[in-house]
This record gives C-alpha cells, sequence and structure tokens, in this order.
C-alpha cells in the first residue's frame, strides 16, 4: 500500500484543506503516515504570509526530499500560487500545484510516477470565479468539525497578500454545504465551525443568499447542536446576522473580529474599511443583542509608522471594549505589499516591547471575562485530556462562549454535551465539576 505523509503550515483553512487532500488520497487506497517516517509521497500545504512562511515552507520541502530521494515530491499551497517558479527550482521538487485544481492530485501523481517529468499546475488565481470542492468528513478533533464555505478575499490590506495567493472571495454553494454539515453531523460531529478566507463575505457573490440565510439554513439541521464562525469583519455584522446571533440556539456566543489597530490613523494606511468609532459601536451593539458574548481579535502591532501614542490609542481601545482575548502579532514585511515599502518600518525591539504588552493586557482581559461565569454551569463537550496533567483524569473542552473548560471526565465523555459548574478561572483555563450529561444544548443557566 502507497504511504503519504503530509505538512501544514499557516492557518486554520489550510490544515482544512490539508484533510480534505488526505481523503482523496484515502479514497485512492493510501496510507497516511507521519511526515518524520519514510513515504511514497510528501505533500507540503505551504504559506505565504509573511517572507518568514516562505522560509519555513522551503526548509520543510527539503526536508521531505532528504526523507526519501525517491519520493513524489508535491508541494500545493499559498508558496506555491504566489512563488511557482521559485519552489520548482528547489532539486527534488516533481509536482507544483497553487491554491485550485487540487482534485486532480492522484491524476499528477500517477501521471509523474509515469512519465518521471516535473508537473507545474499553478493557474492564475484571479481568473477562479469557482469555489473549488473538497470535502472532508472526518476530523481528527472529534467534537467540532470545520467547514470551509468561502474562498479567497477582495480587501486588499496594505499588509497582506493573501487576495494573490487565494484569489478574490467567492462562496461554496449552499446547496453542498448544507449537505457537508448533515454529514458531519451524521458522523457525530455536535460543532460545525465555519471556516474561510474572508468568512463573512459569504454570499456577496451569490444571489440573494447572505451569510445570515446560511445560519438560518445550518440552524434547522437536525442533531446540530452549534455552529461558530471562525471569523467575521466587523463591517459584515449586519442587523440580519445579529438577528440569527440572538435568536438561534445553536449559534456560539463566541465571534472572532479582527481589528488590527485600534488607531484610525494606522486603519487608514492598513486599508481597513472601518474606522475605531464603527468598529467600538457594532461591539457595543452585539453586547446589546447577545449579553456576554465573547469577542476575540486579532492585532498588529509595530505597523509602518506606528508611533507610541497610537499604538497606546489602540491598547486603550481594546482595555475599553473589554474583550476576551487577543492573538497578537509584531508587523512582518511582506515582499510584495504595499506596506512592505512604507517608510518609518518600527525597530524590532520596539515591536517586542508592544506584542508583551498587549499580551499581558490579553491575559488580563480574559481572566475578567472568564471569572464572570464562576458559579454557572455551561455546557462544554470534551474533546481531549488536560495536557498539564494528562494522568490526571481531567478532560478540556469548550463552553459555547469559548471558555476553555478543565474538568473531571473519561474517555467515553469526549464529544458529548456536559453540563459542568464553572468553579475557578485562570487566564488560559477554567476548572469546574461536572454535572451531567445532557442531550440538547439551552442557553446556559446559572448554577442554583
Amino acid at each position: 500500500m502507497n504511504r503519504v505523509a503530509f505538512y501544514t503550515l499557516g492557518c486554520k483553512v489550510n490544515s482544512y484543506e490539508t484533510e480534505a487532500m488526505w481523503q482523496l488520497f484515502q479514497q485512492a487506497g493510501y496510507r497516511r503516515v507521519d511526515f518524520e517516517e519514510e513515504a511514497d509521497v510528501y505533500l507540503i500545504n505551504t504559506c505565504t504570509v509573511t517572507n518568514t512562511g516562505d522560509k519555513k515552507s522551503r526548509q520543510v520541502i527539503r526536508r521531505a526530499i532528504r526523507k526519501n530521494p525517491d519520493a513524489v515530491i508535491a508541494v500545493t499551497g499559498c508558496y506555491a500560487q504566489t512563488s511557482p517558479a521559485e519552489v520548482a527550482a528547489i532539486p527534488g521538487v516533481d509536482i507544483v500545484i497553487g491554491t485550485s485544481g487540487r482534485d486532480r492530485l492522484i491524476e499528477y501523481v500517477e501521471q509523474f510516477r509515469k512519465e518521471r517529468q516535473p508537473i507545474h499546475a499553478v493557474a492564475n488565481i484571479m481568473k477562479q470565479r469557482d469555489f473549488e470542492e473538497l470535502n472532508v468528513s472526518a476530523f481528527s478533533d472529534r467534537t467540532r468539525a470545520f467547514l470551509k464555505i468561502q474562498e479567497g478575499c477582495n480587501n486588499f490590506c496594505t499588509f497582506c497578500i493573501i487576495p494573490w495567493a487565494k484569489g478574490l472571495s467567492r462562496s461554496r454553494k449552499p446547496e453542498n454545504v448544507i449537505a457537508q454539515v448533515k454529514q458531519l453531523v451524521k458522523a457525530g460531529y455536535k460543532e460545525i465551525v465555519l471556516t474561510g478566507i474572508h468568512t463573512g463575505g459569504y454570499g456577496e457573490d451569490l444571489e440573494n443568499y447572505r451569510l445570515a440565510d446560511l445560519l438560518w439554513d445550518l440552524d434547522q439541521v437536525e442533531g446540530l447542536k452549534r455552529i461558530r464562525i471562525s471569523s467575521i469583519e466587523a463591517s459584515q455584522i449586519d442587523e440580519r446576522v445579529i438577528d440569527v446571533l440572538n435568536r438561534s440556539e445553536k449559534m456560539c456566543r463566541h465571534l472572532h473580529i479582527p481589528l488590527q489597530a485600534g488607531d484610525d490613523a494606522v486603519l487608514k494606511r492598513m486599508r481597513r474599511r472601518y474606522t475605531v468609532a464603527e468598529f467600538r459601536d457594532k461591539i457595543l451593539r452585539l453586547h446589546q443583542a447577545i449579553p456576554n458574548v465573547a469577542i476575540t481579535s486579532d492585532v498588529i502591532v509595530g505597523f509602518p509608522g506606528e508611533t507610541d501614542e497610537q499604538f497606546m490609542n489602540g491598547y486603550r481601545f481594546i482595555e475599553e471594549l473589554g474583550m476576551y482575548q487577543l492573538h497578537v502579532f509584531p508587523y512582518s514585511k511582506r515582499t510584495g505589499t504595499p506596506a512592505a515599502r512604507m517608510p518609518d518600518q518600527v525597530p524590532d525591539e520596539v515591536k517586542q516591547a508592544r506584542v508583551q504588552k498587549m499580551i499581558e493586557l490579553s491575559r488580563r482581559l480574559s481572566l475578567a471575562y472568564a471569572q464572570k461565569f464562576v458559579g454557572d454551569v455551561l455546557e462544554v463537550i470534551p474533546e481531549r485530556p488536560y495536557k498539564e496533567d494528562p494522568t490526571s483524569g481531567l478532560y478540556m473542552g469548550y463552553s459555547d462562549n469559548y471558555l476553555q473548560v478543565v474538568f473531571p471526565a473519561t474517555e467515553e465523555m469526549v464529544g458529548k454535551v456536559c453540563r459542568v459548574r464553572i468553579d475557578r478561572a485562570e487566564p488560559d483555563y477554567c476548572f469546574g465539576t461536572f454535572v451531567r450529561i445532557v442531550d440538547e444544548v439551552p442557553r446556559p443557566v446559572k448554577a442554583v
């Protein structure tokens, strides 16, 4: 039996696509092995968000070639899309395929085996208008299934190369999304995480069908307990989306809304499509509609020209909004983007100091948010043993509002909806007591 090994760099969308490509190999009779083992085919799914992403991708490709020089080396993903000639020039690379046409992977592998001629199958992604159907019916995570509903982005932020790597925004057909959700529910998944490059832009290329319509249709799927949106832009949270979040019993009280900067001058240089005031209004509206909603966000610090004052404007703005958790990134130059050519690049040591300050704020905000739920009973789906102490009999799972809850459980309880009383909150985890297993997931209630 042929052996295939995968290596994924970059984001959750890439992870989803790797799982989908594995399904293609599985259907063709391959056995999956660890990347560190000897395989007959190595598939590297690359990232190009930063120059470091390119460098890491090259290192991993060379590692695969060293592992088994006779193996078929296939390279896909964003770096392969934006720099195909660079990838093809690495001695030992056999197949280069970008971010479309991956449904033909097996065909390319077979063709290379017969002809022993390099295959370069990178198409012009800007001409791609249809969503690439790549299904995933099982994930290594048994409780949450990621489902890609959208691809590409039309925003062209000045720091980002993604539109050139993933193309323009295109949506998966609603009937295909719903059919796959039903399949995943049948396979035992309780929670679906809707993901994409610009998830909130779902439906902008469809006729009279937007994200809110899809959410209501998914709300009707029998057996589905939770719907989570992986990320959504503030500008795309309209009243119809807020209405679904408010009225649907299945929508999670958690939204990841990228801010990137909390100062208007920096937002303008980034070419973001909102002001600080507009972002504030949207967050306050969400809190009004969905009490105790968890808002997580992305922040870039040290963007070219960001002064100490502008950084502190952002710091105080995030503090004022009382967010739950931040993903903090120091600005990293990406060749080919307008921001890489901007004057007043911020020194690395200044960026690192700002990252640390923002991470400390994130930990303080996480603790303040989590402490609100001490004494409450929340619904938690345990997914794995508590990694800080794997032999303790404790398991970790997520509540609908994205708290990582640790409580006594067993392997048999993994994937089941459990009621857990929150006893203690820390910045990273909440610790609780198991109450009972439930079949349905109503809104969390106060402990009596």
